[in-house]
Order: C-alpha cells, then structure tokens, then sequence
C-alpha cells in the first residue's frame, strides 16, 4: 500500500477506540484508498491525485462509503462509552503476566521432573514413584495457570480500548513478538551449545554413567532458561494477539518459520563441523558459534522484523551503552572463568619418561610422604614460574612452556619434580584468564602421563582474588588430583594447623631405610593485602612446625637430617646475600647464574622479596639441618649463592608468559638439578633450555 494513504486513515482512526470491526475497517480502508490513489495516479498527476483523495475522502465518513461501510457503521466505530482505559487494562494484563510466568515455571520443573521419571524408571530407582507424583503435580498446575489464562481471555473478547490503551497494548505486543522470536533463536542455541558442552564431557571425562547423569542434569540450566522464556513468550505473544492484531500475520509466521529453520541448519552445520573436524574440545567451537549466531540473530532483527511490528527497535543510546557494558562485562568475566583445555592434544600425546621406581608411602595421620630410594643416588628437578593461562590467548605460550617443562624432564630422567609456584596465572587481561582450575588439571594430567612423581609449593599467582578457585576450592582440586587418584603427585590429604596453603613434608629414606633427606614444601603465601602487590612471608608458626619435624627426623635418626625448604617468595637473606656479593664480601660464596637487573649485569634490583622479615633462615641457622633454600619469583633471577653455610638458590623459571617480552627471552629458562647422595651430600647443577633443545 500508499504510505500516504496508510497515513491518511492513521490519522482519521487516531482518536477511535479499538476493536477488531475497527482494526478490519481501517485495513479495508487501506486498501480502498490505495486503489483509488492508483486509479487517479493514471489520469493525473501524484500531487493531483493526494489533492483530490484529501478534498474528496478525507473525513472517516467519506472513506466508510468508499470502503463499501455505511455513515451509521462509521459513526459507531467512534462510540468510546465500553471502550476500557489504560489503568484497568494495564492491571488485567500484569495479572496475565504473572500467569504466564507461573505456567512456564511450572512447565519447565515438569519437564526436568519428566526427565528424571525416564531415567528413575530406566535405572528401576527407589525414587520413581516420588518423582512420577511430582511430574503430575507439576502439569496439573500447569494446565490450571494456562485454562484461567484463556478463561480471562474469553470474557474480554471484541473488547474496545482508549488511545492510550491500545498505545500500551500496541508496545507490548511489540515486545513480546520481539521476544518470542528471539526465544526461539535461543532456545535452539542453547540445546546445541548444551550437546556441545556434554561431548566435552564425555570425551574427557572418562566418568561413570552416574557422574554423566549428574552432570546432565546439573547442566539443564543451560536449557530450561530459554524454554522457560520460550514458552513464557508463546503465551503473552498469544494473549496480545487475541487483543490487537499484527500489521502483518502471514508476514510474522513466514518470520518465525524463518527464524526456526534458520537456527536449525545454522546449527546442525556446526555440530557436523564439529564432529567431522574431531575437534580436541567442542565447547570452545559452539561457544565461538553461539557468539557469531548472536551478531546474526541482532542483524536480522534490524532489517527483517521491522515488517512484522508496529515499530522495530528504538535506538537509545544511552540504553545500548549500559547494556552492552553489563553483557561485555558479564560475558568477559565469565568466559575468563570458564574451563578451556586447548593443550589437551600435546598432554594426551605426552610419553611416559623413562625413570627409576621407588617405593612410595603416605602417612595418613601425618601427612607425610616418604619415598625409599631403590637407587643410590636421588635425583631432583626443580621447575618453577610454569604460569600457564589456560585461555586461548595464552595457547601458544602454554605449548612452549609445557614442552619446556617436557624437555626438562626428559633431558634430566629425575626422580622427583618439584615446582616452586605459579603453576598457573590467573590474572585477567593478562593472560585472558581467571581460571586456575583447568590449567592445574592440565599439568596433572602432563605429569601423570610423564609418570614422574611430582610435588609443589604455592605461588602468589596460584590463588589470585579474582581466580575462579579460592585456596580452599584448589586445595580439593589438588586432593582429588592425589596419589591415591594419580600415583604420582604427592600432594598430602591432611595438612598442619598452620598458616599457608599447603605446608608438607617429604621424607626420603636410603634404600636400607634410613633417612636420608626431608623435602620441605612451605608456603610463602600471596600477598598480605595491605595493598598492591605487597608480598607476603613464611609466617612464625610455620617455622615453628617446620622446626618441630626437624626435631622429629633427627630423633629418629639419632643425628642431624639434612633438609631442603622449598618456597616461592624468597626469603629478606636472599637480598641480603646479594646485596654482599655485589660489595665482594667474602660471606658469600657464588656457585652459578646470575641476577640480572635490566637484563644487564647483576644488580638486587629484581629480588622481590616480601617487606616482612621471616624468621625461617635463622631458624634454620640454628638447627643446622637445611643445607639448602629454593625459590622461584623473580623468572631472570637464577643464581645460586652460599651464605652462612646455607645454599640459596633461585629457580631458573619457564614462564612464556607474565613477564611483558620474557617469550623471546631465553638464558633465563630452564631448571636446576639436584642430586642426593646416600650421605645426604648433594650436588646441584643448573640445566637452562637451551642447552638441550
């Protein structure tokens, strides 16, 4: 049609209250104009013809008569007497509403409950019948919210309304036929991205049917929010239908019929591009879909579904901004949560080390660990300063630290891996990750496929406040993760009633039994979150429990023990000492490596040690069983320097990743090798990567 002439009888029936005869009667006026127009279009000129179709039918009266209605028909379409006002028409609606939502809520628990009465009766489960009930109980509510719906929809049936209540009828509709057409979208996009996630689950889980059950339904929350809106649009959709009509019907089921067909292939496409690419993780590919599906779903919905409103998307401006900061916002930090596993491949094809067998025993009342030599000597890799992101922005960096750390191990043949710290890196923008759960699950799984046994310090980077884990939350990730689960790290179940994350101690004994060395695991904590970045320390009571297991071991072997401490944060001596061998003081003794400030010669700028003093070295001075302290931190530090008869040495780090630049950087990279004599001397060597790749 016209748009003049749509916009004649637009204004003529602004002031006439709404009802279906009127809403017929305008479109039939429509269409009687729109012919007339073209008909004098033929024999006159368009100004000419507006002219004459305003002089000649422009009163409500004179477009009836031409529409084939009678003066009598028009005048009664103006009768406002039974029309119903905004106020009541909003209350009938509102009541409406919280129908509908009731129903789909309703709807929803009756489908998950119908789902568990499949399983229950599938699995002959005690609690079928209870669920059988609650399924019944569910939809007969449902059928009672949905038959007083159309009950009250009945009763106001051919109902007139003011203009500014078929204004508000109108914007409603609007809405709730956006919706429902997005919901369908949605809906379909939620049920592939669910498969998606489940594949994942499957193919890397390696659980029973009783875990995949639970996380199947744990899950369906990724489905029942859709179908609920899904069902809740269908109903209000409905509900305003029946009230005021479309512009255009058979244009808004060709829409929706669109929309369905749309998101089905669009869809299926990518579970069979999925399948046919054996994809390593599926979630990461239907998720990287889901977000183009939106981007389509958004541009369809400015073109296309402007034909089927009375007025498509208003831009605000202001309205835009917000809400895309809440979803950039609310998507970015749940996506830098989420579970990723893009090294998954390399750690699956992760060959076992050839290495020597001990015996391997853990004390459930101590924790303690202690390993029996079956060899003469002991060998020992320290790593540290691993920091995998875990994101897809990190994948690359992750590769090369994991071979890093592969190429290490398979260089040295150790028979123990310890890591002092930051494993991971959970650290937002930085690494395009907050999640410290996947990444540690990763380098599990990396170790357990070396087979080398492995133990580890926490870092500050391990437990950010923003990471997806808390230190309580990682301590159960580490225990599931266990010897009893792994056979090979040694992580303990129970732990001392002292500050840290995770305080250990591992014993290792001579193949007659005797002790030989204790491997002490003490945390030097995070950050004491007095401000930025301010560096924790190896608190008192730590000390103090260290020092009562020294006691212990020298009880039982009735002569001093020697012992290493592993930690990440050095301690204030390391300063100290450098500060020493930078003056040429002979209190010092340098073995190897260096402290590069500015990556220039050796300067103390870059020992990071906390502000508060420890009393660890002293300590140690003291019982004169700690021969030698290992820490990570600084990834350039990496010397090893004697002093007052204790060996402290800096970790040479892996990390590809936290230091800005520190990817092209290479003598800093590697690792440090400690053997174990049955004596209890030891040697230490330095091993950087590139001296064996």
């Amino acid at each position: 049609m016209d748009k003049k002439t749509d916009k004649l009888a637009d204004l003529v029936f602004e002031d006439i209250p709404y009802s279906p005869e009127s809403s017929e009667a305008q479109e039939k006026i429509n269409t009687a104009l729109d012919e007339k127009y073209r008909e004098l279009c033929e024999k006159m000129t368009e100004g000419e013809a507006t002219d004459k179709i305003l002089s000649e039918y422009g009163t409500l009266t004179k477009m009836a008569e031409l529409a084939g209605y009678t003066q009598e028909q028009a005048l009664a379409w103006r009768n406002a007497g039974d029309a119903s006002e905004l106020k009541p028409t909003k209350k009938l609606l509102w009541k409406q509403r919280l129908r509908a939502y009731m129903a789909s809520w309703l709807a929803c628990a009756g489908f998950m409950e119908l789902l568990w009465v499949l399983y229950n009766a599938y699995h002959r489960n005690k609690e079928f019948f209870f669920v059988l009930v609650m399924t019944i109980v569910y939809i007969f509510l449902t059928v009672l919210f949905v038959r007083k719906i159309i009950k009250t929809e009945r009763s106001i049936k051919e109902q007139k309304y003011d203009n500014a209540a078929f204004n508000y009828l109108r914007s409603r509709s609007d809405k709730y036929t956006k919706r429902l057409f997005n919901s369908i979208a949605l809906l379909i996009c939620a049920v592939f991205v669910f498969i998606g996630s489940e594949m994942s689950f499957y193919i890397f889980g390696n659980s029973k049917s009783a875990e995949l059950a639970e996380n199947f339904f744990s899950n369906m929350i990724i489905v029942q929010i859709p179908m609920y809106l899904l069902i809740k649009n269908i109903i209000l959709y409905t509900v305003l239908q029946r009230r005021i009509s479309l512009p255009e019907r058979k244009k808004a089921r060709k829409y929706g019929i669109f929309i369905l067909i749309f998101s089905l292939v669009y869809w299926t496409g990518v579970t069979l591009f999925t399948i046919l690419s054996a994809v390593s993780y599926p979630a990461n590919i239907f998720l990287t879909a889901a977000a183009v599906f939106a981007v389509i779903i958004l541009i369809i919905n400015l073109t296309a579904r402007k034909k089927i409103t009375f007025r498509n998307i208003v831009f605000n401006p202001k309205r835009f901004a917000v809400v895309t900061a809440a979803a950039v916002g609310a998507g970015g930090f749940t996506l830098l949560n989420r579970d990723t596993w893009y090294t998954q491949s390399y750690i699956n094809s992760v060959p076992v080390v050839e290495h020597n067998t001990h015996k391997i025993e853990y004390d459930e009342q101590t924790g303690i660990y202690t390993i029996t030599s079956s060899a003469e000597d002991f060998k020992i890799l320290h790593l540290t300063d691993i920091h995998i992101g875990g994101s897809l922005y990190s994948y690359n960096k992750d590769m090369k630290a994991l071979k890093a750390c592969y190429a290490e191990i398979e260089h040295t043949h150790p028979d123990l891996v310890i890591v002092t710290g930051d494993l991971c890196f959970p650290l937002g923008i930085m690494s395009m990750s907050l999640n410290n759960s996947a990444p540690v699950q990763q380098f599990a799984a990396f170790m357990r496929n070396t087979g080398i046994p492995w133990a580890f310090t926490y870092g500050n980077h391990d437990t950010e406040s923003l990471a997806s884990l808390n230190k309580t939350e990682l301590n159960e990730v580490y225990k599931s993760l266990s010897y009893k689960t792994s056979g090979n790290l040694l992580y303990p179940y129970v732990q001392p009633d002292v500050t840290g994350r995770n305080n250990q101690l591992i014993e290792l004994r001579n193949t007659d039994g005797s002790l030989n060395t204790g491997l002490f695991m003490i945390d030097s904590n995070a950050y004491t979150g007095e401000g930025i970045n301010v560096y924790d320390y190896i608190h008192d009571e730590q000390v103090d429990w260290y020092a009562d297991e020294v006691k212990l071991m020298n009880d039982e072997a009735g002569h001093t023990v020697n012992s290493f401490v592993f930690f990440h944060i050095p301690l204030q001596q390391y300063k100290t000492a450098t500060e020493l061998y930078l003056d040429g003081s002979d209190e010092v003794k340098y073995f190897f490596g260096e402290n590069p400030g500015d990556h220039g010669g050796i300067t103390n700028d870059l020992v990071c040690c906390s502000d508060y003093p420890s009393k660890m070295f002293d300590t140690a001075l003291e019982l004169g069983s700690t021969t030698g302290f290992f820490c990570g931190h600084d990834h350039y530090n990496n010397a090893s320097i004697e002093y007052k008869g204790i060996r402290l040495t800096y970790g040479m780090s892996i990390d590809y990743l936290a230091m800005p630049g520190i990817e092209k950087e290479t003598k800093q990279r590697g690792a440090e090798l400690i053997t174990i004599h049955p004596d209890s001397s030891w040697d230490l060597e330095q091993i950087p990567l590139t001296s064996i790749t």
